[in-house]
């Protein structure tokens, strides 16, 4: 008998803070209320209203809903819901499910700052640092000036991206994405193909003022190091290799998901 009043939802009591579904059994010009079964009568007013005013309009009578409780009994004897706390709860607990499933997600994005890109997930803010987007979409500027980046970020802002949840916070409403991890599988079964020592054909995709990003695989770029470019001191890595150039490199280590190449390694050594 216990094991089933504990299973039967009906029989529990109402707990603050605890997500109810209910049927809207009536609408005012401030206010819903809901029939929440043998728990009462819930009712949606005032902030809660209004911070839920959008959403509610277009519901109907005999529609159901998720909503919040906040207040167990209030001065008229109603159960105070909230619609956008219900909204928030279940958009993190599905976040949550896909983060521990590594399921990937789209995102549109709104926004763009040094740092990264900017957007939101059911209306809660998410953002994509500049270290977690993929080799594709990194930016890849001369000189690593901010301003420069910030530029090429503000390129995607409308763009939609597919992207795995990092890292989610519900107490600081904190959700950082990463679109680079949601290649990572198939990437490191790609780098098993690579050891250190092989030399590797390919593209120059970007050069900074710390070296250059070669492209040696549909999915894999490599970095060759501003000190790996020659054997005499270089100071601008565009006097050794321009975009677009395809040269031969070295891999002298391969650490976690990176690939780091020598351009000298293969250059004869000249005092």
């Amino acid at each position: 008998m216990k094991y089933l009043l504990e299973k039967n939802d009906f029989l529990k009591p109402a707990k603050v803070g605890e997500i109810v579904e209910g049927i809207i059994i009536g609408k005012g010009r401030s206010a819903v209320f809901l029939d929440l079964g043998p728990m009462g009568t819930g009712i949606i007013y005032g902030k809660e209203f209004f911070d839920a005013k959008e959403k509610l309009k277009n519901l109907k009578i005999g529609e159901k809903i998720f909503a919040k409780i906040v207040e167990l009994d209030n001065e008229e004897g109603y159960i105070e819901m909230s619609v956008s706390g219900a909204s928030r709860e279940l958009t993190f607990e599905m976040l949550r499910q896909k983060k521990e499933k590594g399921e990937t997600i789209k995102i549109k994005i709104l926004g763009a700052n040094k740092g990264g890109l900017i957007t939101k997930i059911s209306g809660i803010p998410a953002f994509l640092p500049v270290s977690q987007l993929s080799a594709k979409n990194y930016p890849k500027v001369e000189g690593g000036e901010k301003t420069k980046i910030l530029k090429a970020l503000q390129k995607f802002i409308g763009a939609d991206l597919e992207v795995k949840i990092l890292d989610l916070s519900q107490r600081e409403e904190k959700i950082i994405l990463s679109e680079k991890a949601k290649d990572m599988d198939k990437k490191m079964e790609i780098l098993k193909n690579y050891k250190i020592g092989d030399e590797v054909e390919g593209e120059i995709t970007g050069v900074t003022n710390t070296g250059a990003f070669i492209k040696i695989d549909e999915d894999i770029e490599g970095l060759i190091h501003i000190s790996e470019l020659d054997w005499k001191i270089v100071e601008n890595p565009a006097e050794i290799v321009k975009l677009g150039d395809r040269v031969k490199a070295k891999i002298i280590d391969i650490s976690n998901d990176k690939i780091y190449l020598s351009l000298k390694a293969l250059k004869k050594f000249t005092p």
